[in-house]
């Protein structure tokens, strides 16, 4: 049995809690807000997880001390947003070697680091790690199937987040592409958001098919530009977590581009969504990348200036279909 303690009470974090809960670890959940605690504990159900009751030995608490002090595992949980800041709140309470993990996605505007590089660079002190892949929050605390990857530097720590976490219905493979595993899960959210803005359209299957397929040569070139694994991208991190959060009803990002797509403003959309729309927030990164590795993003361009620049979600489908005729894959010959 490991002691965890496991940073933001969401929908993932605390499926995930939940999940370490019934593995029979000693788990402590921390909740930003009083409310949010105090609810959890009452009702022992998270609102946005219909159906499922929370372990009754799953401890919830408001303090990062009582959640983060002796763990063998912290686990941070909180919006791709927070990320920085809660890290600089724990700065002075984990201790050297401290084993971390997180489970959010989304590159940082303005620095360009992912989540793992913000952890490093706000707690040089700690192993830092992910878990990452295509495992929707409503799904794996009804301990339905599924499947992700634990990517660290250090084999022992990806090894040791696979035994803490893996059971009879959520199979961890291990990894030591974390760049690689990272891009993936913060760009497919971007993805997303297109394909929900086709959805909205009514465009159908054969348009989302296209944007996922193109969509995945964007983020995998980029990923290896930057120094991923091509593999990773052709993954569980990569092509996996970009079908499940294009597809499924579940996905935030899916749902605010279809609001778009009906024709909603990016603001409103979120509004409606209620909760963290990381792609919203990663999309003004992957740009930004694309442009500092000199890569041809077109997808991530057109859902940029849908949500920033006043274009409409049908003057970004005719940007795509308007571009210059090409290959599909270059350097192939006849």
């Amino acid at each position: 049995m490991a002691e965890i303690g496991v940073i933001g009470a969401g929908s993932w974090g605390t499926a995930l809690a939940s999940l370490l809960s019934d593995n029979g670890h000693e788990v402590m959940l921390w909740a930003y807000l009083p409310e949010e605690k105090e609810t959890l504990l009452a009702t022992r159900r998270h609102p946005n997880l219909k159906g499922a009751k929370l372990p009754e030995a799953l401890g919830v608490t408001n303090e990062l001390l009582e959640a983060c002090h002796d763990k063998d595992l912290v686990v941070m949980a909180v919006p791709s947003t927070a990320t920085r800041q809660t890290a600089r709140n724990l700065k002075d309470i984990l201790p050297e070697g401290q084993k971390v993990i997180t489970v959010s996605k989304g590159i940082e505007e303005g620095s360009l680091l992912t989540q793992c590089e913000i952890i490093e660079e706000e707690l040089p002190q700690v192993q830092a790690g992910i878990l990452s892949g295509p495992s929707h929050a409503e799904e794996v605390v009804l301990k339905l199937p599924a499947a992700v990857v634990a990517g660290a530097k250090e084999r022992s720590l990806a090894v040791f987040v696979q035994e803490l976490f893996m059971n009879d219905y959520f199979r961890v493979y291990t990894s030591p592409d974390v760049l690689g595993i990272e891009i993936g899960g913060s760009l497919k959210n971007v993805i997303a958001l297109a394909a929900g803005m086709s959805d909205g359209l009514q465009f159908g299957d054969n348009a989302r098919a296209a944007l996922m397929t193109r969509g995945i040569k964007e983020i995998s070139a980029l990923a290896c530009a930057m120094g991923g694994k091509p593999e990773t991208l052709s993954g569980l991190t990569g092509i996996g977590d970009l079908i499940v959060t294009c597809s499924s009803t579940h996905s935030r990002n899916h749902t605010a581009g279809y609001y778009i797509g009906q024709g909603m403003s990016a603001d409103e959309a979120m509004k409606k969504v209620n909760m963290v729309v990381e792609g919203v927030h990663s999309a003004k990164a992957a740009k930004a990348l694309g442009i500092k590795y000199d890569m041809d993003m077109p997808i991530v361009t057109a859902v940029n200036e849908i949500l920033f620049e006043g274009k409409s979600a049908s003057d970004g489908v005719r940007y795509l279909m308007g571009r210059n005729k090409k290959k599909e894959v270059e350097g192939m010959t006849w």
